[in-house]
């Protein structure tokens, strides 16, 4: 009998995009006294959509979208219907709980897996193609650095908790603690470009200047007053 021909073989790689459904009050809070509630809502949604039309259009066939509080909302199933997305519910726990199961659970089928959030409009189709074809050639992980000392992007062919424990999530050594980790695992990784993300007024202003947002459209604005189911 041969058995490895009746193994499957996992498919390549897939996308991973985290994402908070926007309802208002409960994402981009520091942005609310500069836009309030529904303004950062708002934003919020916009940039999701940029985030899943950019993984889309990276070619990369299997797109996941994890989200949170659940898959129920409108906003994200017109981003299923849209560009073909997958969704699936994000676990329960800190960031790094979150998405170590999200890794854990795509890579059972999938060679190499790309993770990304859903606050870098920098971000584009490139970027994410680099990403896995880094792995493909033996990397066992890929980093895009931000400015503010965290990553937007986080691709893996490995994984292990050890990545993801212990990490002060949202804070400026996000990135250093990382690369202590992933040097104590003994991995070999690759750098992308550096890039930034939108979290704070001065970010709004810059994303302002770059136009990379497309207006905002009814079905996004609607999307925004609904608030999502579990």
């Amino acid at each position: 009998m041969n058995l490895r021909a009746a193994t499957p073989a996992r498919a390549e790689a897939a996308l991973i995009v985290f994402a908070r459904a926007p309802v208002p009050g409960r994402v981009k809070t520091r942005l609310v006294p500069m836009l309030g509630e529904r303004g950062a809502a708002l934003l919020h949604a916009r940039m999701v959509e940029r985030t899943v039309r950019t993984a889309a259009a990276s070619g990369i066939a299997t797109v996941y979208l994890y989200c949170t509080p659940g898959t129920g909302s409108a906003f994200f199933t017109q981003l299923r219907d849209r560009f073909g997305a997958g969704l699936r519910r994000q676990a329960n726990g800190n960031l790094g709980e979150r998405m170590y199961r999200a890794f854990k659970q795509v890579l059972r089928r999938r060679q190499c897996v790309v993770l990304i959030g859903s606050d870098c409009p920098v971000l584009r189709p490139a970027d994410l193609r680099s990403a896995v074809r880094a792995l493909r050639a033996g990397a066992d992980a890929v980093l895009a650095p931000a400015e503010d000392g965290g990553y937007p992007l986080l691709g893996l062919r490995r994984i292990s908790r050890r990545l993801f424990d212990g990490i002060a999530w949202g804070g400026p050594q996000v990135l250093a603690q990382t690369r202590r980790r992933l040097r104590a695992l003994r991995w070999r990784w690759r750098e992308l470009r550096t890039l930034w993300d939108v979290d704070r007024p001065a970010d709004v202003a810059r994303l302002r200047r770059s136009r990379l947002l497309r207006p905002i459209v009814p079905r996004i604005s609607a999307a925004v007053r609904r608030r999502a189911r579990p």
